[in-house]
């Protein structure tokens, strides 16, 4: 990738024309290098940029940069409170970043959020993938003092959250079990939780998310965006949606565990009472019913042998075929 990429690409976003020579100019570098860096927003970024003899480069399409100051527009009182916002343009991976953060010592409700990730990452090792701009991926860390095993459903609290804010710009979602965002039965968004601390003492959360608010390009499994919801909004106004939500899940979650976000979570539910096959890692799949979620978010399957509790781990949902 272009060392240039971003900078050209941030002059690009002013719109219009954009001659290689003044672009060069103001980067102190030579055209050739401004070339290159075009090659590479349209190749690794995905994005179109028109080349016109004698006028110079234009982006297609334009592009929304997340902002802090517009980011922070948008929150509330309680969020403003509580969060430290963080951009980059590009790193490994918002989770892992967070998580050397947070072993340092880094405070509570520091949100790092990148436009692009070369190593982001789903649940269960799935590399998670979008156009740049097309989407959200960032991370938030936060600090329990209930330590380990009193976090269980904490994934699926995230969920609530995501909904609750997502359902409020208008987009009609559901949740999978345990961790996905579906819009029209097809993957909107996702969340990877990594925690470190003691288990009885206190604990550190990283919660990673991954949303797409326009079409992200091609990826290996069927998705859907909020574009597809005839939603056309700015990346900072849906992050601060999410932030909003989020803090106050979290507070409640801390108050009373997953047990008083249940009901909720189980309205919320894409799979209750259908049927559903868990696939695993290392043994044959199990067929039942889905029959919603217990206190610590462990989803109840009636299966042919009875009603089973399956926790969050090495198991993937789906609909039955």
């Amino acid at each position: 990738m272009s060392d240039h990429a971003f900078a050209v690409l941030r002059l690009l976003s002013a719109g219009g024309f954009q001659s290689g020579e003044a672009m060069a100019q103001q980067l102190g570098c030579s055209r050739t290098l401004v070339w290159q860096a075009v090659h590479a927003i349209e190749q690794d970024f995905g994005l179109t940029v028109f080349s016109v003899r004698g006028r110079g480069y234009q982006l297609a399409s334009p592009f929304d940069w997340l902002d802090v100051a517009q980011i922070r527009t948008g929150l509330s009182e309680a969020a403003g409170d509580s969060l430290t916002l963080a951009l980059v343009e590009r790193t490994d991976s918002t989770n892992t970043q967070l998580m050397t953060r947070a072993a340092a010592g880094a405070p509570q409700g520091l949100l790092l959020a990148a436009e692009a990730q070369s190593a982001g990452r789903g649940r269960l090792g799935r590399r998670w993938q979008m156009k740049l701009g097309a989407g959200l991926t960032f991370s938030l860390l936060w600090r329990f003092e209930r330590g380990l095993a009193a976090l269980a459903g904490l994934s699926l609290a995230v969920g609530v959250a995501m909904v609750r804010a997502l359902r409020g710009l208008g987009a009609p979602v559901m949740l999978k079990w345990p961790n996905d965002v579906l819009l029209d039965g097809k993957k909107l968004a996702g969340t990877l939780i990594e925690l470190s601390g003691d288990a009885q003492g206190s604990a550190a959360v990283v919660i990673g998310i991954g949303l797409n608010v326009a079409d992200p390009g091609e990826v290996d499994q069927p998705v859907a965006s909020l574009a597809d919801a005839g939603l056309q909004l700015s990346r900072n106004t849906v992050l601060a949606a999410l932030l909003n939500e989020l803090q106050q899940v979290l507070v409640e979650f801390e108050r009373g565990g997953f047990a008083v976000l249940r009901d909720e979570w189980s309205s919320y539910a894409a799979h209750n009472q259908a049927p559903v096959r868990l696939s695993f890692s290392h043994h044959e799949p199990v067929d039942g019913v889905a029959l919603g979620v217990d206190d610590s978010g462990a989803l109840r399957v009636q299966t042919a042998s009875g009603e089973q509790l399956f926790h969050v781990g090495e198991v993937s949902l789906r609909p039955r075929p």
